[in-house]
């Protein structure tokens, strides 16, 4: 299991010091939702219909917030991560069942954030797709197998206030309409042929391994877990941090969807390859503008690659019962494997930009599974104990997976 602090005896203070040491899990879940295939969801979604679609940006993140919350209270409390608590839980071929499919959506996560760095290189240095990718790959593992999660989890957070501050910069070399931009955020509207899109963008928002994962690096904070005052305080820290994240996270993708839909919908350019999006955004808004997105892609690939990994390696782990240590074996097979199937899946895709979006897309159709697995562990009091799910809690949670479930419907229909 990853620990900074001992979770025996050690009573912190709960000051603001003690609360910025908390923060952290929470950003590092972010990662996952400002990859490579978010920014093919956003830019799509941009140049294909301006502002309307950012509503489902902020839905999205509202689901998130709940749903990451929820299963970091799991870890808290149990200190156990989704993957263990399923097998410990559920009969063993129900919990294998559910756990692959996380590993299906994770490979599926890994290979949106291996393709990204990848493309990243091709914009930045000319390295073809596949060659890119397999750099990305090694790195990823040495990143993981030789960093301590302490020293990842710093350069990650690094990352992810780099990538905040050249969407930033480039937001003030765009002429952005805030009004229609305030209007998309809040107005549902299901533009014709624009569901496949909007799914994209839930998958890529709300993501199956980020619940897996949020569970197991949450733990990294325990202090006592047999003080309640203290595991209190600890889901009043986790919440701030996941918060805070998740609104960092929410500001970041709707700025890629107002990038989109100010350059490139405004100018009536239909974009269908990341490579695409920075050539043209030369003519546009400058050099120095469309260098800024190459790079922020690059880290967006490494560090959200580095994250599916982690997810990877706490699934395959959670299936033996075991929490993630990447010096056990079968951490080390998880990771290994996820990253892996998906170096294998982008060399057999002819269209990378596509591969991005519909991996997306599958995401938002595992989501369910998770979010129903979450929903029944955390409201179980052998599980959780007094600190299982309040009747609110489960309504919220019911009502944002029968939601995901009628979108995924709404999804099927759309191509019938």
């Amino acid at each position: 299991m990853i620990r900074i602090f001992s979770t025996k005896g050690h009573k912190p203070e709960f000051g603001l010091k003690d609360l910025f040491r908390y923060i952290g899990p929470g950003l590092l879940v972010t990662v996952g939702f400002i990859d490579p295939g978010n920014w093919a969801s956003n830019i799509a979604a941009g140049s294909g219909y301006g502002y309307t679609l950012l509503w489902m940006v902020t839905l999205s993140t509202i689901m998130l917030i709940l749903l990451q919350h929820n299963v970091a209270h799991l870890g808290i409390a149990t200190g156990d991560c989704l993957a263990e608590a399923a097998t410990k839980h559920l009969k063993p071929w129900l919990s294998k069942t559910i756990l692959s499919t996380g590993i299906i959506a994770t490979i599926s996560t890994a290979l949106a954030e291996i393709l990204g760095g990848a493309i990243a290189l091709k914009l930045l240095f000319r390295v073809p797709v596949k060659l890119g990718a397999i750099m990305i790959f090694l790195l990823i593992l040495i990143l993981l197998f030789t960093n301590s999660y302490k020293k990842l989890e710093k350069w990650i957070i690094g990352f992810v206030s780099i990538i905040g501050l050249s969407f930033l910069y480039e937001l003030s070399v765009v002429d952005v309409s805030w009004g229609e931009a305030a209007r998309g955020w809040v107005t549902i509207q299901f533009p014709d042929g624009a569901m496949p899109i909007i799914m994209s963008v839930l998958g890529a928002v709300v993501m199956p391994h980020n619940l897996f994962l949020h569970s197991e690096i949450i733990q990294s904070r325990q202090w006592n877990l047999e003080d309640d005052k203290i595991i209190k305080k600890q889901l009043k820290y986790e919440f701030t941090d996941t918060l805070l994240s998740m609104v960092i996270g929410w500001a970041i993708n709707s700025s890629m969807i107002i990038l989109a839909a100010t350059t490139f919908y405004k100018n009536f350019i239909a974009v269908d390859e990341l490579e695409q999006a920075q050539q043209m955004l030369v003519p546009l808004v400058g050099n120095i503008a469309a260098l800024v997105f190459g790079v922020a892609l690059l880290l967006a690939g490494i560090s959200s690659s580095v994250t599916a990994g982690m997810s990877g390696g706490t699934i395959f782990a959670g299936m033996f019962g075991e929490s993630y240590d990447i010096k056990d074996r079968h951490t080390k097979m998880g990771v290994a494997f996820i990253l892996f199937l998906a170096v294998v899946v982008i060399f057999c895709i002819k269209d990378p930009f596509s591969g991005l979006v519909y991996s997306q897309m599958l995401l938002s159709i595992q989501l369910p599974i998770t979010v129903f697995l979450q929903i029944y562990l955390t409201s179980s009091e052998k599980v959780m104990g007094k600190y299982k799910n309040s009747k609110f809690d489960n309504i919220a949670l019911w009502l944002i997976g029968i939601t995901l479930t009628v979108l995924n419907v709404m999804l099927f229909l759309s191509f019938l």
